[in-house]
């Protein structure tokens, strides 16, 4: 028999029609807000030189919030559609449609109907990374951010295409890439962050690219088992059928070096053992298929094992249990030693889902296991070098001074990582968030929270929940750390999103499992980019207009303007955003006096009529 491998992962239905952490309360939560006021910075950061790519569905090419806030310059550069049959397919690629420039976007509308319908989520999550209002208050974070767009269906070799070809598009276009993904599975590699789509993710952000995703909504769900095997014995458990499915989609996972094997088995409302399968074990690797005949009832099952996976050595088995009512299911499983887990998810139509279903223990025996929502990120969030966003309601005060929100959202997953580190990475505003929604879906049922009129259409922005709107807030905060400093590493760009990140009760009540390193801090983390030394040079082709050195200097550097210009200004920034230097650079080599600059961190900003560069200068 061969596994379908298809999916169902839109992982923000949860939605809300009254709420409290609005968009443009989530940027205060996130200190946006004090970001485009510039206090004490050089300039606004807005996203300006970056390009955001999201991998989802339901993109909506003509909303408005997809140009800039004067609803002027259209900012999707391109989209590729990984559903959509007719061509062309991307340079390299063999399938799906890509469309380049607003031309091209604007007239195919939206992204195709698929296994999803005409969805929305796309265009919600992309409004929140670096929607620009659309004359609304509803504005993303990087509102001068571009956009790559890509409808993906979700397995290890479309995934990756989709990463390389945002990562070779942005390229191209000589910028920096940030990566949104707003999804997760429970199956796609190992849950323990190893995988095939890990190793390419790490390749990738070895080159420069900034990977953020949701942390999942499985955080208020015992659908996951944990039992250390210590000797030869066995520890049984109940599952439910997670809601609006068809079935469960069971992973188990062993230690390296100790097989397990398992049974499925069928109790009466009494607890009694009424059927149960042999036990089969890891050691037989392999696709299987059977039916469990309960009092004349058959329920069919399949499942995939593999004794040693070939990334990680751990015996691992996939099962799927077709739902049958009037009776409760579990599973025995048996082992020598070693830790096991197993994660209780939605098996729907031809589809796999991410929500969770309970896992339950009847008996306070020693014979059950024990169940909790720990251990549940996953992938890509429990990758080591994403950074796996967590979701808390935004904190806000009301009209009668009174404060509310700040409380992580209870359907955040919780961590750790099965590699034992630490995720989630951080956390953002990801409840009842308003953004726009695709005004071509015929899949949302909810309520919209305001509309606009553009180019003879309306268009709608409702509120939703979930992890998935916590992601592409982070995203959007990376693009803001990479305008201010575009030749930091990735790993710096997640290393200074965590340092920066703020505690409150709150993150003190919940800790790390929930809210990792804390909020994120748009503010703080944009101060400690500027004066930030990269380790890597990921340069854009007009940053090499102009070079700068020695640096760090002393008592003077040199400028070398690579252009034709006869006049281009040269400005010295404090982070106070003072000039305290400036000049006009001629072609050729300049000598810049700094004498009576206090030593420290500061901005060198060099314009003409065609470029603007930013550079950070020490001064010794």
């Amino acid at each position: 028999m061969k596994k379908v491998l298809s999916i169902f992962v839109l992982t923000a239905f949860a939605i809300a029609v009254q709420g409290q952490a609005l968009l443009h309360r989530a940027t205060v939560d996130g200190r946006v807000d004090s970001v485009r006021m510039a206090i004490n910075l050089p300039q606004q950061y807005t996203g300006e030189g970056v390009i955001i790519g999201v991998t989802d569905w339901g993109f909506d090419y003509t909303h408005p919030v997809f140009y800039d806030t004067n609803m002027v310059h259209y900012r999707v550069l391109r989209a590729w559609d990984q559903f959509k049959t007719s061509g062309p397919a991307p340079a390299g690629y063999n399938y799906g449609t890509e469309y380049i420039g607003a031309e091209a976007l604007l007239t195919a509308l939206c992204d195709t109907s698929n296994v999803y319908d005409y969805a929305y989520h796309g265009t919600h999550c992309a409004g929140i990374a670096g929607g620009g209002g659309a004359g609304t208050q509803y504005r993303g974070v990087a509102v001068d951010a571009e956009f790559l767009f890509v409808s993906v269906s979700l397995t290890d070799e479309e995934v990756i295409d989709a990463w390389r070809w945002m990562y070779d598009v942005a390229q191209q276009e000589g910028k920096r890439l940030v990566i949104s993904m707003s999804w997760g599975l429970y199956w796609l590699d190992n849950m323990d962050g190893t995988g095939p789509l890990a190793e390419e993710m790490q390749r990738l952000n070895d080159l420069g690219v900034v990977f953020v995703t949701s942390a999942g909504n499985n955080g208020d769900e015992n659908d996951h088992i944990m039992h250390t095997f210590t000797q030869q014995d066995t520890v049984r458990t109940l599952f439910t059928f997670p809601h609006s499915s068809i079935g469960s989609s069971i992973t188990m996972m062993g230690t390296p070096g100790f097989p397990f094997a398992f049974s499925l088995f069928a109790m009466d409302n009494s607890y009694n053992i009424v059927a149960e399968t042999p036990f089969l074990s890891t050691n037989n690797g392999g696709i299987y298929e059977d039916w469990l005949v309960v009092n004349g009832d058959s329920v069919y099952y399949t499942f995939l094992a593999d004794s040693a996976n070939s990334y990680n050595n751990r015996p691992q088995v996939q099962l799927d249990v077709a739902k049958q009512s009037g009776y409760k299911f579990g599973l025995a499983v048996t082992s020598a030693g070693g830790d096991f887990h197993a994660w209780n998810m939605a098996l729907i139509e031809t589809k796999y889902g991410n929500w969770g279903g309970a896992f339950t223990r009847p008996s306070t025996s020693p014979g059950w296991a024990d169940v909790d929502a720990l251990y549940g990120i996953s992938t890509p969030g429990n990758i080591d070098c994403a950074v796996t966003v967590a979701a808390h309601a935004s904190r806000y005060q009301a009209a009668s001074g009174n404060w509310g929100g700040g409380s992580i959202a209870s359907f955040s997953s919780s961590g750790p990582s099965l590699s034992q580190t630490s995720k989630p990475d951080i956390s953002a505003p990801g409840k009842n968030v308003v953004s726009s929604i695709s005004s071509y879906t015929n899949t949302y049922s909810g309520s919209y929270y305001t509309s606009v009129q553009f180019n003879g259409r309306t268009y709608y922005f409702a509120q939703l929940s979930g992890t998935s709107m916590a992601c592409p807030f982070v995203a959007g905060v990376a693009a803001l750390v990479l305008q201010a400093n575009p030749n930091l590493s990735a790993a710096q760009v997640k290393e200074i999103l965590l340092e920066t990140a703020y505690e409150d009760q709150y993150t003190e009540i919940s800790g790390p499992l929930r809210f990792g390193a804390g909020k994120v801090n748009a503010y703080q983390a944009i101060l400690k980019a500027l004066t930030t030394v990269s380790v890597n040079d990921f340069a854009s082709p007009k940053e090499s207009l102009f070079t700068v050195y020695p640096n760090p200097a002393s008592d003077h550097c040199f400028v070398t303007a690579n252009t034709d210009s006869p006049a281009t200004l040269c400005q010295i920034i404090d982070l106070s955003g003072r000039t305290v230097f400036q000049t006009t650079l001629t072609p050729g080599v300049n000598s810049l006096s700094l004498n009576g600059l206090t030593p420290g961190y500061y901005l060198m900003k060099i314009s003409d009529e065609k470029t603007a560069v930013t550079k950070k200068l020490v001064v010794q």
